[in-house]
């Protein structure tokens, strides 16, 4: 199946300039396209997933993928989807924000090769501009009608607080970026989400009207959830950010396996590698017994590992057997499922692994006093490493911790405390 086929069947095609002259272009050889991500946070967000996998989808079709850091637009904030002014950052600001999003740009695209990827940042292109010059060699080819015509600046503009010059000429910018990539990369194709389709289509005739030449563009659907909102947010309100010092994998990992029955099938076309055909099987599957969760195993465990890696997987499974699965044993876990879990239950660094279970209690707040722990203890209620503890007496040893030198503590069903031996 060639690319725009492939698209067209996961959902991914909203809009394209001329779908017709597109796909014969793409029929004709190799094209060079590209898509933007501004530095507005120190991490990219689930918001972008569909943007870096689309650049790799065109990349196992043979062509070259150009990923744009926006240094520069980054310092103007894009009004699409906004209802106010963003704040301004500084440049301390977008250069801390570009060090940290750039391994994500990076890590989806293969970057050897004859269609290798490539980095941009368009401050490169941009800090030597002159106002005036912009005016005169950018401006003149936009019309002020095309600009306002936008959705989100006629809904800005009939806001109370309306819209600032500097947003407005962010389309501009991004219209400027096109046509210098076009001219200077041989950049022939923007791709983006559909809130980016008139800034994009303002490229593409800066080109015809600038340079004489033909561009293309292509936005897919936002991703939405059923009722109408960003996917993006877990169920708590978090943002769902890719970098782990933001959202750590077992988290992410967590917030897929949330995702709704119904969402299954679209999700696993839009935002995992996995065939056609294989998508639609693990769909009817899931249906056919949702108790089973296979969809929100599948999705969870191909997204944790396209952003986090293989490994990140099995921590994140490990861990999420142990805190949710009564069948789970502690002692078979990796370290790499503590490291998780550390990062979701409290934990305690201590010096020994060894000690009396009831000060164990006590000391990591799963007891109130030696004798609420006494009374947990012979209640029944106290688990140590999985194992139910009876005896008040109970010693536990350094021989027993488990791997990467952990014990873990469980009062009841759901509390938990890990004591883990200190770095």
């Amino acid at each position: 199946m060639d690319i725009l086929s492939d698209l067209d069947a996961r959902g991914l095609i909203h809009d394209t300039t001329d779908k017709a002259a597109l796909a014969k272009r793409l029929d004709e050889g190799p094209i060079t396209l590209y898509c933007g991500f501004d530095p507005t946070a120190d991490s990219l967000h689930v918001g972008n997933l569909i943007g870096l996998l689309t650049l790799r989808r065109f990349q196992m079709a043979g062509h070259r993928p150009v990923s744009l850091a926006g240094g520069a637009t980054g310092m103007v904030g894009d009004p699409s989807g906004k209802s106010s002014e963003r704040n301004l950052l500084d440049d301390e600001a977008l250069a801390s924000n570009l060090e940290l999003i750039v391994p994500s740009l990076r890590q989806f695209l293969d970057f050897s090769g004859d269609n290798a990827a490539k980095l941009v940042d368009n401050r490169a292109w941009t800090v030597g501009v002159s106002f005036l010059g912009f005016l005169r060699d950018i401006g003149k080819h936009a019309t002020v009608n095309q600009m306002i015509a936008k959705e989100s600046v006629k809904a800005r503009m009939a806001s109370d607080d309306g819209i600032s010059y500097t947003e407005f000429s962010y389309m501009l910018l991004q219209a400027y970026d096109y046509a210098w990539l076009a001219e200077n990369e041989g950049i022939e194709l923007q791709v983006g989400g559909s809130d980016q389709w008139g800034n994009i289509v303002l490229g593409v005739d800066l080109i015809r009207r600038k340079l004489g030449m033909k561009a293309h563009a292509l936005t897919w659907p936002l991703l939405l959830q059923k009722d109408g909102t960003k996917y993006g947010k877990t169920e708590s309100g978090d943002t769902m950010w890719l970098g782990a010092h933001r959202m750590s994998p077992y988290r992410f990992y967590q917030a897929w396996m949330s995702v709704e029955d119904s969402e299954i099938r679209k999700l696993l076309l839009q935002l995992t590698f996995r065939q056609i055909e294989e998508c639609y099987e693990i769909a009817v599957t899931h249906a056919e017994d949702p108790g089973s969760r296979l969809g929100q195993k599948t999705l969870a465990a191909d997204l944790t590992a396209l952003v986090h890696g293989d490994e990140a997987v099995k921590g994140a499974v490990e861990a999420s057997d142990l805190l949710f699965s009564r069948d789970a044993d502690p002692t078979s876990a990796s370290s790499a499922a503590f490291e998780h879990l550390a990062t979701e239950v409290p934990t305690t660094e201590v010096d020994d692994l060894s000690g009396l279970l009831v000060d164990a209690l006590v000391g990591s707040g799963l007891a109130t006093s030696k004798g609420d722990a006494r009374r947990a203890i012979a209640e029944g209620g106290v688990y140590l490493n999985g194992q139910r503890i009876g005896n008040v007496e109970y010693a536990y040893a350094t021989s027993q911790a488990l791997a990467g030198g952990h014990h873990l503590l469980r009062r009841g069903k759901k509390r938990y405390h890990l004591l883990r031996m200190r770095r």
